[in-house]
């Protein structure tokens, strides 16, 4: 059986071992971030701890092989690395707890910098995020580099990681949780998303039909990837469509209830010539008493 890993098969253990390393520390470094927050008094959701270190889990997991045909096992990984965790980690909010936790000074500024700068934003515009997503994709399956990365360990994990930070900028475009420069707008967010599942479902259904050029793929196997990557990537889909959905429907509440609240300090509004002992010029009659 191959090594069907996050990194491709026959990588040094090195590499292997790097990730996991860096997934740790990363991991680490969030929790203790978080955990500092807290002991000044600050909230920060554990829901957001636990999905970071899913996240992470899931990253250096990628880089063990896995006990099942290859095809399969692959697509797991793509799903896990590509899709899951980069979405765990953008709902962790990891931007926005640096800048919670970074005192007033050169690293707080240049963080805020780099989150506003203009490589960032295009980079985070949906559209372009969804081109580098799912084109990547593309490339990868439909062309003669899924073959070629078989037979060469530090091309598999170029790819791999380019799949891996191209899931994150599409679950950080979508989403928008952490500061961006340029706030999208959620219907232009569900269309760009709504095309990018489009284009993972075709995908899916051309690997169905016929492995990737110059791999060969037994059939079960072959299927059952494609199945995996079909439903698989529906579910991430529907994950990343509820999430700025949801986060619409508390902006609007909370805006409807401060309005409430703000109507109710103002008091009744009367515009003037409307009161019971006016006359349609706003005037009281003389002599008549008021009604």
């Amino acid at each position: 059986m191959h090594d069907h890993s996050m990194l491709a098969p026959g990588s040094p253990g090195p590499l292997q071992l790097l990730v996991v390393v860096a997934a740790v520390t990363i991991a680490g470094a969030y929790l203790a971030a978080s955990s500092r927050l807290r002991r000044r008094g600050d909230l920060w959701s554990r829901t957001r701890d636990a999905s970071f270190v899913a996240g992470s889990a899931i990253v250096a997991a990628a880089t063990a092989p896995l006990p099942v045909p290859a095809f399969t096992g692959h697509m797991g990984v793509h799903l896990g690395a590509g899709m899951v965790a980069p979405v765990l980690l953008v709902l962790a909010r990891p931007v926005t707890l640096a800048l919670r936790t970074l005192q007033p000074g050169p690293a707080r500024r240049a963080l805020v910098a780099v989150a506003h700068s203009s490589p960032v934003a295009v980079l985070t515009a949906p559209p372009v995020a969804a081109v580098l997503d799912l084109g990547g994709l593309w490339l990868l399956y439909r062309t003669g580099l899924f073959a070629v990365m078989h037979h060469d360990p530090l091309l598999g994990a170029a790819v791999h990681l380019h799949v891996f930070a191209t899931g994150v900028l599409f679950a950080y475009a979508i989403c928008q949780v952490d500061p961006v420069r340029h706030r999208y707008g959620l219907g232009s967010r569900a269309l760009v998303l709504f095309l990018a599942g489009t284009a993972h479902a075709i995908l899916a259904k051309s690997l169905y039909a016929s492995p990737p050029p110059g791999h060969e793929v037994a059939t079960p196997d072959l299927q059952a990837g494609a199945l995996l990557m079909y439903y698989g990537g529906d579910l991430v889909e529907v994950v990343l469509a509820v999430v700025p959905a949801a986060e619409w429907y508390r902006r609007t509440g909370r805006d409807r209830a401060r309005n409430i609240r703000r109507n109710a300090a103002e008091g009744p509004h009367v515009p003037p010539g409307t009161g019971a002992d006016a006359t349609p010029s706003g005037r009281r009659r003389a002599g008549t008493p008021g009604r």
